[in-house]
This record gives structure tokens, C-alpha cells and sequence, in this order.
């Protein structure tokens, strides 16, 4: 049997190119008196482009009606017909509970501030869904003396009043002391879900209804987290429709559809949501979503802008709409309180049996371990559990690993004995595998099955609410990348810090590859060097894994380590290569029947062969 060997050159080889990789990203960035000319011209740039930006949204803005101007007011009044009954007046109304803080404004009966009491941005800062017009929410449509009105100019009159332990805000749109648009929001005590009606009364003679009614809510995403295109990668539009299907926007670019039969919509900011559900769905709906993210930098406010134009039906000339409006965090804690709507739907689980897993296993496991151990330690437990959970798919995968590696001196026979045949050198490797039982395939069908858990848990851990801002040793936040070194330079792909649950899991990846490259894999003629491919994988996870959460790189550490304890035990304790090619001499005596792939693939090498005698 051929002893594996420690290869000394490709591990010498894989630290050079590592080393020059380094070095030249070093060798090529600029002095220190470069670094701080640069520095001082692109803060000139930054300030003229503020400056620039700041004059055009100034210039961009409608002018603010001057209530002590009654030639303005007067205009006002002209403009919007019958709706200058209701009194123009500024102002703003607050609804709170002990985890929500709204304030909605005369003007457009808007939310123009949604504030998140319990948490804070990655600087400290309160967590903002709506605040300084980055949202607006209204109503367009025609009225019967051939205006067209959007809501965001007209002026409500607010009014507040209590339903049990509910706040309720009427705000009113009037024609005349009794007819009138209402916006309602109801707010209960310590939830984030309002319920929210638009109607109207009277108004059947002042809406033109043939005309088009739409609801349009446009809103940019505030940035929360230190990496904006982190936060951003799992920023989306998603929605219900159709009869529940539930779809998203794309993640990284531009993106728009029409769609019908929408029950909700979900402007998801990575760990919090603004989202619009309704009892009589919309039967038609114009989505769109513009990426903001341009650079990683402080100076990225905005993630990703959505908008919704949502048409609406007046009844018998009168608008009727019963909705919810949710502004909170994307926790299944939260969302799941309402079942009856499907809001946990707009988690990003992942699709098909990714999402399967990661809903109803990997999810309520780690809620449970989290609830009495640190969030670290979770990690680490749940790893131990899902990698001793799948150890015999582990041991089967050795075993098929043991059982090549035993072989391996009877093929290399085969390959020298029919150098000048590979057909035949084929077909008489098949019937050896045949014989001895064993299979090239058989060690791939184990990894196999494990992608769908892997892949679960790659979406699991930068999406999990439970481990935003958790801290674990040196991480600060589990849910994003850890930092032990800041760079003086940005490195593409790699980034402009050094994370250290990355370097570890590699290392770990690197000893397993080292553990299993070599027992069953030859060089062939012509291909590339497996082993080199097999070696780039920790230099990949170095780089690419830099700018994930720590928690996923936590777990792929920890994961690996174990899986090197559980194949040393099971070579130390469990398989005994004598033994195991006893068995396989003992296998290649007794006659071995064929399956119909085996015969079909022997039956087609022999023709081949066949023809090519002939020729």
C-alpha cells in the first residue's frame, strides 16, 4: 500500500504565491506624502460634490407653502379644488409604544419618521427606516372638475383618539365638514405592525373613478451596517403574490416587473423591514428597485431605492382599503405573530430545501441553544451537532477514500499493463471497481449530500436577526465581518482590513485538504494539477470570506476541525485498511453480478473497441 505523503513542494508553492500576492499589492501602493495628497484632494472633491448635491436637492424641493401669504394660500386653494376645506396647516403628530416611534405630518398625512427604539445603527446611531424624506407614501388620482392630486400636496386635518390600549390618528382630507379621505393608523402597545386604513366619504362625487387611482410608496434604504454593499447584498423588494408565490427584486442591480393578485410587499433593509400587506389585494403592481451602492464608503447613505404603484378601485365612487403597515426588525420572533398575513415569508431562508432547512431546523435549533448559552458558544454547539449529525455520511465518504487508496496499486498495474489501450485500460479498471466493490463516484455522492446543509447555513448566518451586534471573542459583531487589522490601503476582492475567523477557517480547510487530497486522486495527462485546485480553496475562503459575517466563518473553522478529529478517529478506531483489502480480495473471487448501467457501459467499450479493430 502507498504510504500518503506531506507535499512539501505544493505547500511551499501555495505560501510563495500567497507571499507575492501580498507584495505586490505593497510594492504598488503609493508613498506616505502620496497617500496624504491624495487624501487632501479627494476632500476637496467630496466637499465640492456635497456641495453640489446639497444645491440641487435644495433647488429639487417644492417650496413650502407660506401660510402668512394669502396670495399663496389663495393659489393653493385654486389648485387643489374641493380640498381646500381642510385649513393649511404644518405640523406633525407622534404615535409611540414602548418599541416604535412614528411621526406623521399634515402635509400628505405621511409617516415622515419611523424610528426603532431598542436598536442602533453599527455607529450607535437609532435605527431610522423613515427619517429627512427619504420616503414618501400618496395617493394619485383625478377629480371630477379635471384635476389630478397627489395626497403629498394636500394638507389633513389630524386627530387623536384611543381604541382600548390602542392609539388611533384619523387624519382627514376634507371637502366639507363631513365628507372627507382618511388616513387611519392604529398603533398597539410593544408591536411594530400598525393597522392602517385608507377611506373616503363622501367623496363620490368629487373622484372622477374612471379615471385611475394609485397608490404610489417610494422609499430609499438607510444605511444601518459598517460595509454598505455587505448590507446591501441582502437588501431586496420582496413580495406575495399570484396565489403566494413569493418573489424578489434582484439584490445587486437595477430591476423592475409588473405583477398581479399582490397581498404584500417588503421593502427589506438586511435586518429591518417596511412592509405593506393588505385584505383586499392589489390586482396589479408596478415594482421597481435602483441600487444606490456605488462605493464602500462613510460617505453611502442609501442602499437601494423601491418603489411600488399599487392601483386602487373606488366602490360605488368610494375608496375602501384595509391594510397593515410594518416597521420593524426581519425576525422571525416579530414576524411570526402574523400568521394569518405571511410576513415570515419575506425572510431570506433561501430557496427550496435551503429554505426548508434553514426555517424549520437551523433556525429554531439556534434560537433554542442561544436562549441559555452565549451567541458564540451557540455557534459552536450547533456546529458540533450538525457535523456528529452527519458523520456517517463523513464515515461513508472515508470509507469510499480507504477502499481507492487500497486500489490504487492494481490501477496503476492496469494503467502500465494497457499504456497503449486506454479503452481498454478503462474497461478493465471498471471491472476491478466492479469486483472489489468500490467506486471513484461513490465518495462524491456523500459530499453531495451535504451541499444543501452547507448552503442553508450560508444563508443562515449573515441573514439570522438572532446574531445581529452579538459579540464573541474578538468579534464585535457576529452577523458581519470581525476586524483585527486595519489596512492603510483596499485590496480588491479582499478589502481594507484583515478579519482573523477567515484565516483560521482557512488553515482548518487547508489541513483537511491535506487529509484527503491525495489518497484516490492521479494525475492525468493533459488535465491541470487537482491538488493545486484543491489548495486554492483556503486562499478563496481567505479572500472572499473577508467581508462576510464572522459567525459563518466561525462555524466553517470550527466544522472543518471537527471533521478532521471525526476522520482521524475513524481511521484511527473504525477502518482497518487490512481489513479492508482482505475484504475487497475476498469480493474479487465471488462471482459479481452486473447491474443494467455496468452491462450497458461494458457492452458500449466493447463496441468501441470492436470498431476500432475494424478500422
Amino acid at each position: 500500500m502507498e504510504e500518503k505523503k506531506f507535499d512539501a513542494k505544493t505547500l511551499i508553492g501555495f505560501l510563495l504565491i500567497f507571499g507575492l500576492f501580498v507584495l505586490w499589492f505593497n510594492t504598488t501602493q503609493p508613498t506616505a506624502e502620496e497617500l496624504e495628497a491624495q487624501k487632501k484632494e479627494q476632500q476637496k472633491t467630496e466637499a465640492a460634490t456635497v456641495d453640489n448635491k446639497q444645491e440641487k436637492e435644495t433647488t429639487a424641493q417644492e417650496p413650502v407653502l407660506n401660510l402668512s401669504d394669502s396670495t399663496a394660500v389663495a393659489n393653493y386653494k385654486s389648485k387643489i379644488g374641493a380640498f381646500g376645506y381642510t385649513p393649511a396647516s404644518e405640523g406633525t403628530t407622534v404615535l409611540e409604544n414602548n418599541v416604535l416611534y412614528l411621526r406623521i405630518s399634515n402635509k400628505g398625512g405621511q409617516i415622515v419618521e419611523a424610528k426603532m427604539k431598542n436598536f442602533v445603527t453599527y455607529d450607535s446611531l437609532p435605527v431610522h427606516l423613515v427619517k429627512d424624506n427619504n420616503a414618501s407614501f400618496g395617493l394619485t388620482f383625478s377629480t371630477s372638475d379635471n384635476r389630478v392630486l397627489d395626497t403629498k400636496d394636500l394638507y389633513f386635518e389630524p386627530s387623536i383618539s384611543k381604541n382600548g390600549d390602542n392609539t388611533v390618528l384619523s387624519m382627514k382630507a376634507k371637502v366639507s365638514a363631513t365628507d372627507f379621505l382618511e388616513y387611519r393608523y392604529e398603533i398597539k402597545p410593544d408591536e411594530y405592525l400598525l393597522d392602517f386604513n385608507i377611506r373616503s366619504q363622501g367623496l363620490n362625487g368629487v373622484l372622477n373613478s374612471a379615471a385611475p387611482i394609485a397608490l404610489v410608496w417610494k422609499q430609499k434604504g438607510i444605511r444601518h451596517s459598517k460595509s454598505a454593499t455587505y448590507e446591501n447584498r441582502y437588501t431586496r423588494l420582496t413580495y406575495n403574490h399570484d396565489d403566494g408565490n413569493i418573489s424578489k427584486l434582484s439584490e445587486s442591480s437595477d430591476d423592475e416587473e409588473e405583477e398581479v393578485d399582490v397581498k404584500w410587499l417588503s421593502y427589506r433593509q438586511h435586518f429591518f423591514s417596511s412592509i405593506l400587506a393588505t385584505d383586499k389585494h392589489f390586482e396589479t403592481a408596478k415594482l421597481s428597485s435602483v441600487n444606490l451602492v456605488e462605493d464602500d464608503t462613510p460617505e453611502t447613505k442609501f442602499t437601494k431605492e423601491n418603489t411600488a404603484v399599487l392601483p386602487l378601485k373606488a366602490d360605488a365612487g368610494e375608496l375602501s382599503y384595509n391594510m397593515n403597515l410594518y416597521y420593524g426588525p426581519t425576525d422571525i420572533k416579530e414576524l411570526s405573530k402574523y400568521k394569518e398575513l405571511g410576513l415570515e415569508d419575506s425572510i431570506p431562508y433561501g430557496w427550496g430545501i435551503f429554505g426548508f432547512i434553514n426555517r424549520y431546523v437551523f433556525t429554531p435549533a439556534y434560537t433554542f441553544l442561544s436562549s441559555f448559552l452565549p451567541y458564540g458558544i451557540a455557534i459552536i454547539v450547533m456546529t458540533i451537532l450538525v457535523r456528529l449529525l452527519m458523520s456517517p455520511v463523513t464515515y461513508k465518504s472515508y470509507l469510499s477514500q480507504a477502499k481507492m487508496k487500497v486500489l490504487k496499486p492494481e490501477i496503476a498495474e492496469l494503467g502500465e499493463k494497457y499504456k497503449d489501450n486506454p479503452m481498454k485500460k478503462q474497461q478493465e479498471t471498471m471491472k476491478l471497481y466492479n469486483k472489489a466493490g468500490a467506486s471513484p463516484m461513490s465518495g462524491c455522492l456523500p459530499a453531495l449530500l451535504q451541499l444543501p446543509v452547507f448552503y442553508a447555513l450560508f444563508m443562515f448566518f449573515p441573514t439570522s436577526f438572532a446574531l445581529r451586534q452579538k459579540p464573541f471573542l474578538w468579534a464585535d459583531d457576529l452577523s458581519s465581518y470581525d476586524i483585527i487589522a486595519e489596512l492603510p490601503f483596499h485590496i480588491p476582492l479582499y478589502g481594507d482590513h484583515v478579519s482573523l475567523f477567515p484565516i483560521l477557517a482557512s488553515i482548518a480547510i487547508f489541513f483537511y485538504m491535506m487529509m484527503t487530497s491525495g489518497q484516490n486522486m492521479q494525475q492525468q495527462p493533459g488535465m491541470p494539477n487537482m491538488k493545486f485546485i484543491l489548495y486554492l480553496s483556503p486562499l478563496m475562503m481567505l479572500i472572499f470570506f473577508n467581508s462576510y459575517a464572522s459567525g459563518l466563518s466561525l462555524y466553517y473553522f470550527v466544522s472543518n476541525l471537527i471533521t478532521i478529529f471525526i476522520m482521524l478517529a475513524i481511521k484511527k478506531f473504525i477502518i482497518d485498511e487490512d481489513k479492508i483489502h482482505a475484504k475487497i480480495q475476498e469480493n474479487k473471487k465471488k462471482p459479481k453480478k452486473e447491474n443494467k448501467f455496468q452491462k450497458k457501459m461494458r457492452e458500449m467499450m466493447e463496441q468501441a473497441e470492436e470498431q476500432k479493430k475494424n478500422r
